[in-house]
C-alpha cells in the first residue's frame, strides 16, 4: 500500500512493476490513466477519470479507462468504493494504515473519509468469537447535512446538492 510520504516517482515505479509482473505491457494511455487517478485528490468517477486522463494524453478512450480500473484496484493504489449507487468511486491509496469510514451526504453524493481505527479492531473480536477470519469489512454512513441545502449548495460538500 502507498503512504502519502512517498515519492511520487516511487510510486509511479511500483504500478510499472505491478503492470510488468502481470504480464501488462506499460503503455502510455495506462500511465496518463494512473496519473490522472493517483494525483486526484478527492472521490472520482470513471467519467471523471476519462476528463483527466484524457488532458494528460488525449489518446486514452473510455473503454481503455474501463479496462484500467480494475487493474489499477488489484495493484492497490487505487481503492474502489462502492456507495450503493449505479456506478463506483474510485480514490486514490495514500494512506492505508488506518480504516477507512465514509459518511456520504445524501444530497450530494460527496464521500468523507473519516479514520475509524475501531472498525478493524470490532471486525475482529466479531469474526474471532464466531471462529472465522475477517477477509473484508466497511462502514458507510448515509447522512445529510443538518445545515440543510435550502441554497442548493452545501457548506459542508462544497459542491451543488442534487437536484430531486
Amino acid at each position: 500500500m502507498v503512504n502519502s510520504s512517498v515519492n511520487p516517482d516511487e510510486v509511479h515505479n511500483t504500478f510499472r512493476e505491478f503492470l510488468s509482473s502481470k504480464g501488462l505491457r506499460v503503455t502510455n494511455q495506462r500511465l496518463a490513466i494512473f496519473d490522472a487517478a493517483y494525483k486526484h485528490e478527492d472521490h472520482f468517477t470513471a467519467e471523471e477519470l476519462l476528463e483527466a486522463a484524457r488532458a494528460i494524453d488525449d489518446t486514452v478512450s473510455r473503454a481503455t479507462v474501463y479496462r484500467a480500473l480494475p487493474i489499477l484496484t488489484e495493484s492497490g493504489l487505487i481503492r474502489e468504493v462502492d456507495v450503493g449507487r449505479d456506478y463506483k468511486f474510485y480514490m486514490a491509496n495514500r494512506n492505508a494504515n488506518t480504516f477507512k469510514a465514509q459518511v456520504i451526504c445524501v444530497e450530494t453524493d460527496k464521500i468523507f473519509e473519516i479514520d475509524a481505527p475501531f472498525m478493524e479492531w470490532y471486525g475482529k473480536t466479531v469474526a474471532d468469537k464466531l471462529g472465522m477470519e475477517v477477509v473484508s469489512q466497511r462502514l458507510q454512513v448515509m447522512a445529510r447535512c443538518k445545515g440543510g441545502h435550502d441554497s442548493k449548495t452545501c457548506e459542508n460538500c462544497d459542491k451543488p446538492a442534487s437536484q430531486s
